[in-house]
């Protein structure tokens, strides 16, 4: 099944290209196959990855954590959501998107007919910045690792990330979320790892944004999740 979903993205992603340039300037993207042992336990290998996380201290966010915050969700999730990091909230209670936000997420994945135990949802840093600030380069460098497993053993349709520093963790990108928004992107690590993958990605605003200012993000991430929407409808159907 999986090597339908390769050739359907291939198809997307070609006739993007064509439209956009006649294959003049990008040619066609290379899609390696997903490695990996479909028989192993996903759900012990995700709980061990959730092990290490509580027990890590590789960056000073450790030492002022109340609970570190490895994610959750259904392990044979098509879609994982991936947000910035945890909050207040999510620090007390060691869940992601637990707060205000958390529950306008809730609120989003019914909106296209997804509910929380259907998916996977999880940040790029497992602990609480201070002050909720932005997650340092060496702080994601740190906890990127379990990110990069997490996709690797749920391996999922799509990825849909929640604001700008978790689509420019997953795709080692620095542009805006105004630009890579509304458009499918890919995640895909170094072809020389076992188990690479080649994972469509959408990104869209964090539901804290729209929160914070929803006359200016309400309408952008509903045209996003739309797209998530009939994106996961059209692979699921060809699946």
């Amino acid at each position: 099944m999986r090597d339908i979903r390769l050739e359907y993205v291939r198809l997307v992603h070609d006739t993007i290209d064509c439209l956009e340039s006649g294959f003049r300037t990008k040619g066609r993207v290379s899609y390696p196959r997903i490695a990996g042992d479909p028989h192993e336990d996903k759900a012990s290998r995700i709980r061990e990855i959730s092990s290490a996380v509580v027990r890590c201290s590789r960056c000073g966010l450790s030492q002022g954590r109340l609970h570190a915050v490895p994610g959750e969700g259904n392990v044979e999730a098509d879609v994982i959501f991936i947000g910035e990091g945890p909050g207040s909230s999510e620090d007390r209670q060691g869940k992601p998107f637990v707060g205000r936000a958390g529950q306008l997420l809730t609120k989003m994945l019914a909106a296209i007919d997804l509910r929380r135990e259907e998916v996977f949802i999880t940040n790029v840093v497992k602990c609480r910045p201070p002050q909720n600030r932005t997650p340092l380069p060496e702080e994601i460098a740190h906890c990127f690792p379990y990110l990069e497993r997490q996709i690797e053993i749920i391996d999922p349709l799509v990825i849909c990330c929640l604001g700008g520093p978790a689509a420019n963790t997953v795709l080692g990108s620095s542009v805006a979320v105004s630009r890579l928004r509304g458009t499918l992107h890919q995640y895909r690590p170094d072809s020389g790892r076992p188990g690479g993958l080649c994972i469509p990605v959408i990104v869209t605003y964090h539901p804290a944004a729209v929160l914070r200012f929803p006359e200016k993000y309400r309408r952008p991430v509903w045209n996003d999740l739309k797209l998530l929407r009939d994106y996961y409808r059209d692979i699921k159907t060809v699946r």
